[in-house]
């Protein structure tokens, strides 16, 4: 990854400070007494007890230095327990940075889920170092031996797994974990009583929820919603989310924040079913015809996934993984399919003009097809290449969502190595 996450992972284009905040760097910031809080992409908390320090999630392999050392600034306690929030790459890899010179390895806690999250990694390496790829701009070729090797076991696994719910004490103090599924199966949200510092992990993200991922596994946005209005609940007078920058003293926006994002994804749910019950139509058919709701709030602002992709992850967990097309039950290749379509318009050069005339019309869902079409049909035609690159170039400008941005960003580097996007 490289070392500024807002170029890595997305341009701002337009953005205030307050959409911005998916994006925050800095830290330590004080969030409560003995109680710290840094972000490098990732947010990591530390709450110094009696006993030593209970850490919230570590970072990245690559990040956690910076975070250590910002969070070493303020405290020189050894870990006594680290809490892994879930098992991305971005928040349960970077512990073996947190530790003190010669102290004995810490306790660390996760949600069971998690160990089979990792042996998942471990068997599909190189196909998550694909995805992440694309998810981020680029092609599987740029990626290297090290990008395969960052998805397996992290350097200090768990070793203290719950189910629930788990309350500890350290230092005579107790912190609450509570299982809650939503982007991933294996997630937890930690709360201290004491202290009234909620940390949500990515439940919380300062955007719209990344439950719509369309390149990954199942994600949950009921079951996130859920959670969400439990969190509220416990009056949190700090929030030290998974992406983004605190909150701090603000008890009744914090109440807003995470009920309101609850609202969103049940709106998007129930709206989502209740198409599912119209009929079962085609599944893009339910895609493109919800009302998608939206939010004024900074904190629900598509800059990092799409709400129309929750609706697919909706349809997914309740509808199967058949499109709904008659075609699509048993499909003929793709590449026979596009020459076919090509065929019939008189060349796949036809079909990559006609893409760029409706591009430049702003008809970019049609033009998408039509690209993939022509490139699908003639990979080696430069002019082809140029053509499809174009679309998708143009099309990544008119988005949103980083995840949005960047997947078509990948499309026009396929396109200009002469490679369909799959």
């Amino acid at each position: 990854m490289a070392t500024n996450p807002a170029t890595k992972f997305g341009s701002m284009r337009g953005k205030s400070t307050e959409e911005a905040k998916f994006f925050w760097t800095g830290g330590p910031v004080d969030v409560a007494p003995r109680t710290w809080f840094a972000s490098q992409f990732s947010g990591c908390v530390a709450f110094e007890t009696d006993e030593g320090l209970v850490l919230v999630d570590t970072g990245t392999k690559q990040f956690a230095p910076v975070l250590a050392a910002r969070l070493r600034e303020k405290t020189q306690a050894p870990v006594h327990t680290a809490i892994y929030t879930h098992g991305h790459i971005d928040h349960a890899y970077g512990l073996d940075q947190f530790l003190m010179p010669g102290q004995k390895k810490p306790r660390v806690i996760a949600h069971a889920a998690m160990p089979a999250r990792f042996a998942r990694y471990q068997a599909t390496a190189r196909h998550n170092a694909a995805l992440n790829a694309r998810q981020f701009g680029g092609t599987v070729e740029a990626q290297s031996s090290e990008a395969y090797a960052a998805f397996g076991q992290p350097p200090i696994p768990p070793d203290t797994l719950y189910e629930d719910r788990m309350n500890i004490t350290v230092g005579g103090e107790v912190f609450e974990l509570h299982h809650c599924k939503g982007e991933t199966d294996d997630h937890t949200w930690v709360f201290s009583p004491s202290r009234r510092v909620l940390c949500p992990g990515d439940l919380f993200i300062w955007a719209v929820p990344n439950d719509g991922n369309p390149q990954k596994v199942q994600r949950f946005a009921w079951e996130r919603a859920k959670g969400l209005r439990e969190m509220a609940a416990k009056a949190p007078a700090a929030l030290c989310p998974g992406h983004g920058g605190p909150v701090i003293g603000e008890p009744e926006k914090i109440a807003r924040m995470l009920t309101e994002t609850a609202a969103f994804l049940e709106t998007v749910v129930s709206r989502t079913l209740a198409m599912m019950n119209n009929g079962s139509p085609p599944h893009v058919d339910i895609v493109t015809g919800i009302d998608l709701p939206k939010s004024d709030s900074p904190w629900l602002q598509p800059v990092y996934d799409d709400t129309e992709f929750l609706v697919r992850n909706v349809i997914r967990y309740y509808g199967g993984w058949w499109s709904g097309r008659p075609s699509e039950l048993k499909p003929a290749p793709r590449a026979r399919l596009a020459a076919e379509i090509a065929a019939l318009a008189g060349g796949a050069r036809t079909l990559a003009e006609r893409a760029q005339a409706l591009a430049a019309a702003g008809d970019f869902r049609l033009a998408g097809h039509l690209a993939d079409y022509a490139l699908e049909a003639a990979p080696a035609d430069a002019d082809v290449q140029a053509r499809v690159a174009e679309v998708y170039e143009k099309r990544a400008d008119t988005e949103t969502s980083l995840m949005t941005i960047n997947i078509f960003n990948s499309a026009a580097a396929y396109a200009k190595a002469g490679r369909p996007f799959a």
